[in-house]
């Protein structure tokens, strides 16, 4: 089987507040259309169209690492499809905690800088 590539996106900026989130395992996306409150805390990017949905066994690659997704909240692909809005809990947890979470596999993440490619194939 083929991947698909089912979102792309270079990152243009990091709010001051990501790293707190990073800490946690928890890497929040926002398009460039972010608020000026929400991009504080967001890494944002610059990826604009979802070409499929979202799904358990899909594969985000953040630069040159690698996490499979384990859960896919009921609200997330609209919201990645409507803002480029993603909140990633590298938790390895086989169920979101909210409608918006997508769940990867609890693996260290690698340093985000501006510039780096967020990619999920499936």
């Amino acid at each position: 089987m083929i991947d698909v590539n089912k979102y792309e996106g270079q990152i243009t900026a990091i709010g001051p507040y990501v790293v707190e989130f990073l800490e946690a395992n928890i890497l929040v996306l926002f398009g460039l259309s972010a608020p000026e409150e929400l991009a504080e805390f967001a890494v944002l990017h610059d990826g604009t169209t979802l070409h499929a949905p979202l799904a358990t066994g899909d594969t985000l690659y953040v630069g040159s690492s690698s996490f499979q997704i384990l859960a896919v909240g009921e609200v997330a692909n609209a919201n990645l499809a409507n803002l480029g809005h993603l909140v990633v809990k590298f938790n390895g947890e086989n169920e979101p905690e909210q409608p918006g979470d997508v769940c990867a596999e609890a693996l260290p993440l690698p340093e985000i800088a501006v510039g780096m490619r967020i990619r999920i194939e499936g």
